[in-house]
């Protein structure tokens, strides 16, 4: 898994293209203030055990949302940080139990429109743990 954590002093997103055939019909928008935005890539490789990439997935997130003084956390997908990608029903499956445990860890949680081209708008600090990559 590849993982890009930018914090966002405001992150805005609307559905634009339709990336995945099986991916539900949406048209959404949305703008969150003050969270911690994991750009995810599910590898191929991950899909052997997806169980301790997730639990890996979370511990960063939640890590760098404290060092970021934030409770918020937007999960991502985002297939463009390596050439090998995972099939999307794994993906979405980890992107989903990644969402549920991250509420239980009382943090608000988002995730954006799965399967979709997204139209982004990033307002981020310059700051060293402003920008995260992980290499999971």
């Amino acid at each position: 898994m590849k993982l890009l954590m930018i914090y966002a002093d405001s992150f805005a997103y609307k559905t634009s293209l339709k990336g995945l055939e099986s991916a539900s019909e949406t048209s959404e928008k949305n703008i969150i203030e003050n969270a911690l935005v994991g750009f995810i890539h599910v590898e191929e490789k991950d899909e052997a055990n997806l169980s301790k990439i997730e639990t890996k997935l979370i511990k960063n997130l939640k890590w760098a949302a404290r060092k970021n003084n934030t409770e918020r956390i937007v999960l991502h997908s985002f297939t463009h940080l390596s050439e090998s990608k995972a099939s999307p029903e794994n993906t979405k499956q980890l992107l989903n139990n990644s969402e549920q445990r991250v509420e239980k860890a009382d943090y608000e949680v988002w995730q954006t429109p799965f399967g979709y081209f997204l139209d982004l708008d990033i307002k981020a600090p310059g700051n060293p743990l402003a920008r995260l990559f992980k290499d999971i």
